[in-house]
């Protein structure tokens, strides 16, 4: 649980960033709290969006990643961005992303500095910690019978 809350505090951290430096996305609230209230709703909404859409965006475009040799990826961080936007904008959040190429740098901004976040947190997704799903048996074989 605290794993889950962790990268929700990232993933608002770098969309922190992304309002502050991308000229195209907005959080018109007034006070630090707010704001700060907004970019955790609007991460909790991102992971959602992308736990849900990006196993299946992989699935069925699985042949785009492959010809832009995974190019295409910036291109649906971007589109996942903009629809976590409009989703937001439903909820009459204040966050809002005018169009796509702001979506597309945001994406990019939100990428590197969850990365970066992640690294200096020591994100344990790996499971390095954990041990393995399988128990590896190793079997000796006896003499062989000879007829």
């Amino acid at each position: 649980m605290v794993r889950y809350l962790v990268r929700v505090l990232v993933c608002a951290a770098a969309l922190g960033v992304a309002t502050w430096v991308v000229p195209g996305i907005k959080l018109t609230t007034a006070g630090d709290l707010s704001k700060a209230g907004t970019l955790l709703v609007v991460a909790l909404i991102f992971g959602i969006i992308n736990a849900l859409l990006k196993p299946l965006i992989h699935v069925v475009g699985c042949a785009f990643y492959v010809l832009t040799l995974g190019l295409v990826a910036l291109v649906v961080n971007g589109l996942l961005l903009w629809l976590t936007s409009v989703i937001a904008g439903d909820l009459k959040l204040p966050f809002h992303v005018t169009g796509f190429w702001a979506a597309f740098w945001g994406a990019i901004i939100v990428g590197v500095v969850s990365w970066i976040l992640n690294m200096i947190l020591g994100d344990n997704r790996n499971g390095k910690k954990d041990p393995p799903p399988v128990r590896v048996v190793r079997v000796q074989l006896g003499p062989r019978l000879t007829a």
